[in-house]
């Protein structure tokens, strides 16, 4: 081998050990940033969802309110897990015996995906989410008497592109919408991402979830086709409309949180309200 050769040899060598060592570097260096931007990613992924939890409340105005607020006003929520098979809040021993220890680092979506923590569908999937988790997870406010007066319901369906995924606000009586939230979703912007507009998600405060019997009474109109009761759908976003209507009635319906509303009321809507006036009646009499 003449001098040229083992010189342009050593050179090619020389190029490769730099490369590798600089790539092994810059490994290193994204590795260590992104294990040190985790903790700050939870961070805001856990302050985000606070706040669109306090969105659809009607307890946070992004437009005034700040970050300390958002801390502030959570505390007053009491985060627990509910057993949709059962209608009811779940027991220690039914979290113990599904493996769930800590309830505030429960996460319901990746449960729908755990066969063991979850329901499928099947056909009856109108939403076309694929399962249910076993336990979901709501944020409730009680007043000072102990009694909800205000209950968080996540929800989430299938849209136009992809999943979305919200918060749904009933008031005390279980049956009244406070507000409506979205956290996460594909839709078109300026056509189906008007869901987040607030002049939309007004729409929703005040209608009922429920009727007289008990059946689920609400969902999203054709855009322009009102309906009493109805949130009117969004012009151009058709199919994003459709599925905040079958993600609202399968929420609200039996697979979904209408047994644990029900108990927890007590029966139809008209219970709470029947309920507070016998209470009153008696307390006067």
């Amino acid at each position: 081998m003449s001098q040229q050769t083992k010189k342009s040899s050593n050179s090619n060598m020389t190029t490769i050990t730099v490369a590798l060592v600089l790539c092994l570097v810059c490994s290193v260096m994204v590795s260590a940033v992104a294990v040190g931007l985790k903790p700050a990613q939870v961070e805001n992924q856990l302050l985000d969802r606070n706040k669109n939890i306090l969105v659809a409340a009607g307890m946070f105005d992004p437009a005034k309110d700040t970050n300390e607020d958002v801390e502030k006003r959570f505390a007053d929520f009491d985060v627990k897990l509910v057993d949709l098979e059962k209608g009811e809040y779940a027991t220690e021993a039914d979290l113990s015996k599904a493996g769930i220890a800590d309830i505030n680092n429960y996460d319901a979506n990746q449960a729908s995906k755990n066969k063991a923590l979850s329901t499928d569908l099947g056909n009856d999937d109108p939403a076309s989410i694929g399962a249910v988790p076993k336990f979901a997870k709501v944020y409730v406010k009680n007043d000072a008497n102990g009694k909800p007066e205000l209950m968080v319901l996540p929800v989430h369906g299938y849209g136009l592109w992809g999943t979305m995924y919200g918060f749904l606000t009933l008031e005390g009586d279980l049956n009244t919408v406070k507000g409506i939230s979205w956290y996460d979703h594909k839709e078109t912007p300026g056509l189906g991402a008007r869901i987040e507009e607030p002049k939309w998600r007004a729409q929703w405060e005040g209608i009922h979830a429920y009727d007289e019997n008990g059946e689920v009474a609400t969902g999203v109109t054709k855009a322009g086709q009102s309906r009493e009761n109805w949130v009117d759908g969004i012009s151009g976003a058709t199919l994003t409309s459709v599925g905040v209507r079958n993600l609202i009635q399968f929420w609200l319906g039996e697979r979904g949180y209408k047994p644990f509303l029900d108990n927890l009321r007590g029966g139809t809507p008209d219970s709470a309200a029947n309920a507070q006036t016998q209470t009153t009646t008696g307390e006067e009499a």
